[in-house]
């Protein structure tokens, strides 16, 4: 037979659409052409398919080979195709059973040996592949990683050859076993924070609520402690949300059994650019957002992110989504992060300190917090002040509560909000607000005070109304009272000094 085709799939963001991968031989010089929009590195797939094929005792065919990778505009990318490239020809040329490859996908790079490497992106590929009810063949490495999908239909392979004789019916191949996902990741204690109780309360709220939260302080307060600590405050991932966090991670390979099932913690350095933070490229990749996904993305040192890249935030914040439009390609990611940001009074870093270091003039102090733009700051829930520590505060042992106790308080927070309206405080939408967050008497009153007072937004008066609805949910209290509006009123104060 001198046509085969077997079936793959490529990457689009994290779906995975289907490619058909068709091998023809034809009379004529030797040669090898791969078309249907192939970039450098499946390109490179020709020569290491020539040298599998051949190490794994089969003929490499002496005549004219065409291989389609189809639909011809989806772009095809990494070496995912080696293996149904090198099974079509095989197929093609007659030494396997071009019939077996019917009900079958495969994908996997190919060593010179004939051995399969892992890939990119087989989580994301295993959940579009259960619909269809092929049996899925992949690199051991990442069938055990696909195997978290549920999809009882993927098979593990170490090499080309395992694969032929399985299709020859001459051997057979396991089916693949999850991998361990044990957890180990282990965050570091609340308790070992000195002091700071204020923004301690601030980041067990922050946690029960899903709220975002920037610290502002002189360096050397414990701001980046603290957001260290905010993961091992928060709940495990629930199945759902664990499966979609690694899927995105598995599209970058940074994939780890380990911490299936932890919530990210993302800490981009400040120069890293709009593409790195919120992706890009060509195919679209996930960027530092989406790699949070279902996590923590903490950004230190806020005002020396650039502007402009601090401003491509403001969307994926309110939708928990990122959509990345090229010429060519469009992609959407998910970006359900939560935001945790670091900063410094002033350029120095120690206004208002009392050693009274800070020589900053106030034109510098307004040109450095003016790097936050008004609406990007009114989309943080939490604002809070993390002073600098007095010294017999250092030296005193652990201070407060340990993140076991917190957790607790944080967990039964949210199985109320679950309970009540199906998903944390932070994302409820402008209707929901009205429904869960009303309130009467006193604490109304109040709210309208403080938002003539302080000329809030009405984005900021939801902001204020979702973080009370959470620390009466710390409190076990079914409705939001003027204790709680206070205090949630108080987290929004500096963003209006």
């Amino acid at each position: 037979m001198a046509l085969a085709v077997a079936h793959s799939r490529g990457l689009d963001g994290l779906l995975a659409p289907p490619v058909v991968v068709e091998a023809h031989l034809a009379a004529g010089l030797p040669s090898f052409t791969l078309v249907g929009l192939p970039d450098t590195e499946v390109k490179e797939a020709r020569d290491r398919v020539r040298a599998a094929i051949v190490n794994s005792g089969f003929e490499f065919p002496s005549r004219r080979i065409t291989v389609n990778l189809a639909p011809a505009d989806l772009p095809k990318e990494s070496g995912r195709f080696d293996l149904p490239i090198a099974l079509g020809i095989l197929a093609a040329s007659g030494q396997i059973p071009a019939e077996r490859l019917v009900g079958h996908e495969f994908a996997g790079e190919l060593s010179l040996s004939g051995a399969l490497r892992p890939i990119r992106g087989a989580l994301a590929m295993a959940l579009q592949a259960a619909d269809t009810g092929h049996v899925f063949i992949l690199p051991e490495d990442s069938a055990r990683e696909a195997a978290l999908t549920g999809n009882g239909n993927i098979l593990a392979a170490r090499s080309l050859l395992d694969v032929c004789a399985y299709l020859r019916n001459q051997g057979t191949l396991q089916a693949a076993v999850a991998v361990d996902t044990e957890k180990s990741a282990i965050f570091p204690d609340l308790a070992e924070v000195r002091g700071q109780h204020q923004a301690k309360r601030a980041l067990e709220i922050a946690a029960a609520g899903q709220h975002s939260l920037l610290m502002i302080g002189p360096p050397g307060s414990g701001k980046s402690m603290l957001a260290a600590r905010l993961p091992g405050l928060m709940p495990d991932l629930e199945p759902a949300a664990a499966l979609s966090s690694a899927a995105v991670q598995s599209l970058v390979g940074q994939f780890r059994p380990e911490r299936y099932g932890v919530r990210p913690y993302r800490s981009p350095h400040h120069t890293a650019s709009a593409v790195a933070l919120v992706g890009g490229g060509n195919p679209p990749r996930p960027g530092e957002i989406s790699l949070a996904h279902q996590g923590v993305l903490f950004l230190d040192e806020l005002p020396e992110f650039d502007r402009k890249v601090l401003e491509t935030l403001r969307e994926p914040l309110e939708s928990g989504r990122v959509h990345i439009a090229r010429a060519a390609r469009h992609a959407e990611f998910p970006a359900e992060f939560q935001l945790v940001a670091a900063m410094n009074p002033c350029p120095c870093g120690y206004h208002g300190h009392d050693s009274g270091r800070c020589r900053c003039t106030p034109d510098q102090i307004a040109r450095y917090r003016g790097k936050l733009s008004g609406p990007f700051l009114d989309r943080i829930d939490l604002l809070v002040e993390v002073p600098a520590l007095p010294v017999e505060a250092l030296g005193s042992g652990q201070d407060g509560e340990s993140s076991t106790t917190v957790r607790q308080r944080v967990i039964d927070a949210r199985k109320g909000q679950w309970a009540r309206q199906g998903k944390a405080n932070a994302r409820l939408e402008p209707g929901e607000i009205d429904t869960h967050c009303t309130l009467a008497g006193a604490a109304a009153t109040l709210l309208a005070q403080a938002s003539a007072k302080l000329q809030l937004s009405a984005r900021a008066w939801h902001r204020i109304l979702k973080v009370a609805r959470t620390i009466a949910d710390l409190a076990d209290s079914a409705t939001i009272e003027v204790a709680h509006v206070a205090e949630a009123i108080q987290y929004r104060r500096l963003a209006s000094d």
